[in-house]
């Protein structure tokens, strides 16, 4: 297996619309996570990159939502997403949009995310499928050249084999948009019969992958030792030579 971390700096998209279809990716992705956003309690929310501050959370309980970017637009804290300067455990919820394709080292990304969230917080992470239509792509000349095809993407067993490294649990394990994502997606009858059949029968094939993990924390409770006092030594008292000569004298 090779490395995770990439020879050169990746160029990371400024947002969804410098993409293939980066629209329709972030409407799967929006609809796909409508209903998880409810479900996740707490203070504070982290987007870490511009594609993930690009994902609609409006129906999330959490009213604190901070986009964490290296880019000085449409971002609340700048910095590396290899290195949150943030406190550890500090945040409830943590979402990488397609940040792994576009990072130096993914697998540092993910440990940082774990890093900062809380025990029992919850870790979403999307990316390309290389496993799809869409990572066809690469071994096409005149497209692997292009943004995203240019970056090495994860399959998602890979990534969720890192979240279980780290104590995580799979909550949710989705795929959408059986394509290529390469040119203009037509909407029509053949379209919407392909959409259905693909799910129904190659769900795993999806383009586009969708992971909600949960951050499991084990205690550990100290055993106690069970102190006992060890017994004195006493020497077993055993009859001498005379005492026994006497004994017989007594006897007699």
């Amino acid at each position: 297996m090779k490395p995770a971390l990439a020879f050169r700096h990746p160029s990371y998209p400024k947002s969804w619309q410098h993409l293939p279809n980066g629209e329709l990716i972030v409407a799967n992705i929006n609809q796909t996570l409508a209903p998880w956003w409810p479900k996740f309690f707490g203070y504070h929310m982290l987007k870490i990159g511009a594609l993930s501050g690009g994902v609609d959370s409006g129906k999330s309980l959490i009213k604190h939502q901070l986009t964490l970017s290296n880019q000085l637009e449409n971002c609340d804290i700048v910095a590396e997403i290899d290195d949150l300067p943030l406190q550890e455990h500090s945040v409830d919820v943590c979402v990488l949009a397609h940040a792994l394709e576009f990072s130096l080292d993914p697998h540092h990304v993910v440990r940082e995310a774990n890093r900062v969230l809380i025990p029992n917080g919850y870790l979403v992470i999307t990316g390309f499928n290389p496993f799809s239509l869409a990572g066809v792509n690469k071994f096409i000349p005149y497209r692997r050249k292009q943004t995203p095809w240019n970056e090495r993407l994860f399959s998602p067993m890979r990534v969720k084999d890192w979240l279980h490294l780290m104590g995580f649990e799979i909550q949710l394990d989705r795929r959408v948009l059986h394509s290529s994502l390469s040119g203009q997606m037509k909407s029509g009858l053949f379209s919407e019969y392909w959409r259905k059949l693909a799910d129904r029968y190659f769900p795993s094939l999806g383009s586009v992958y969708i992971i909600v993990a949960k951050k499991r924390v084990l205690p550990l409770t100290p055993i106690k030792a069970k102190w006992q006092l060890r017994p004195r030594f006493e020497p077993v008292k055993v009859p001498t030579m005379n005492s026994s000569r006497k004994i017989k004298k007594l006897t007699k």
